[in-house]
C-alpha cells in the first residue's frame, strides 16, 4: 500500500509559516484545537512541527506574558529540528506506523521538501483495523 492512500493533502490540513508571530501560531492552533501543527517556510518547504508546549516553554522562557512580546517573536525561534521529522512519499507503510506511535501525525514531504500533507495516526489505525 502506497501512503497517498491515506494522505490529508495540504490543501485541507491547516499549517503555520516559519515567519508566523508567536500570537498568530497560537492563535491558529487554539481556533482549529491542535496540540502541535506543521510549519512550513514562504516556498513551502516543510520546517517542522510545533506543539503547544513549544510555545508554553518559550514564553515562559521570556517571563514576560504581555500580548505585545507575543508579536515580537516568530515561529522559527521555537522549531526544534528533531521533533516530528517529515518522510518522503515513497515511504513503507511500516516506518508511517513505527513514526505514528510517538507522533498524533507524519508529515510527508515530496523529493524537493516541499511539504504535500500529513497521514494521521487516526487513519493508519483504521487502515489497519480494516486490513485485518
Amino acid at each position: 500500500m502506497n501512503i497517498l492512500m491515506l494522505l490529508k493533502p495540504k490543501s485541507t490540513v491547516k499549517y503555520i509559516f516559519d515567519t508566523n508571530t508567536l500570537r498568530q501560531g497560537i492563535e491558529k492552533m487554539r481556533a482549529h484545537g491542535y496540540t502541535a501543527i506543521p510549519v512550513i517556510d514562504e516556498d513551502g518547504k516543510y520546517i517542522g512541527t510545533v506543539s503547544e508546549g513549544d510555545f508554553l516553554y518559550y514564553l515562559l522562557d521570556l517571563r514576560n506574558n504581555k500580548l505585545n512580546e507575543k508579536e515580537k517573536h516568530i515561529v522559527r525561534d521555537i522549531i526544534r529540528r528533531d521533533f516530528n521529522p517529515a518522510v518522503r512519499i515513497d515511504v513503507s507503510m511500516d516506518e508511517v506506523l513505527r513514526r505514528a506511535e510517538s507522533q498524533n501525525f507524519v508529515p510527508v514531504v515530496d523529493d524537493w521538501g516541499t511539504f504535500i500533507g500529513i497521514v494521521t495516526r487516526q487513519d493508519i489505525i483504521k487502515y489497519f483495523i480494516d486490513k485485518n
